[in-house]
C-alpha cells in the first residue's frame, strides 16, 4: 500500500475533481497525523490511515468528504473486514485472520470517532 503525497490524490484521475475545500481538509488530515495510501481496489477513493486503521474517503458535496464504508483495520496492505469466525469477534482478509481483541476494537472506535468530524470544513 504505497502512501503518497496530496499532489497525486489531488490528480488521481479515478477520484472525482477536488475542490479547494476537500484539499483544505486532506492538509489538515495529514496535519492530524493520517497518510494518503492508495488501494487498487478502490482507485476511486482516497485512502487514509493512522497506525493499524484507514478508511476510504469520497467528496460529498464540494465542502466535505465522507467515509465510503466503515473503517477497517489494516493487513499486510489490504483492508480487512470485521467478521465472527468460530464464535469470536476478528477482522479477516481472505486467508488472514486476525482477533478482534477489545483493545483493537477500541482503537477502530477512536481512529472513527476522530476521523469523523475532521471530514468537513
Amino acid at each position: 500500500m504505497p502512501v503518497f503525497p496530496l499532489q497525486l490524490a489531488i490528480h488521481n484521475p479515478a477520484v472525482p475533481d477536488l475542490t479547494p475545500a476537500h484539499i483544505a481538509i486532506l492538509e489538515q488530515l495529514i496535519s492530524h497525523g493520517y497518510a494518503l495510501v492508495a488501494f487498487p481496489m478502490y482507485a476511486n477513493a482516497i485512502g487514509v490511515r493512522r497506525g493499524s486503521f484507514a478508511a476510504l474517503l469520497v467528496p460529498e458535496g464540494d465542502a466535505a468528504l465522507k467515509m465510503m464504508g466503515e473503517p477497517c483495520y489494516v493487513i499486510g496492505s489490504n483492508l480487512a473486514v470485521r467478521a465472527r469466525h468460530e464464535g469470536r469477534a476478528v477482522f479477516v482478509w481472505k486467508e488472514k485472520v486476525i482477533e478482534a481483541t477489545p483493545e483493537l476494537l477500541e482503537e477502530l472506535a477512536r481512529f472513527s470517532a476522530e476521523l469523523a468530524p475532521l471530514l468537513k470544513v
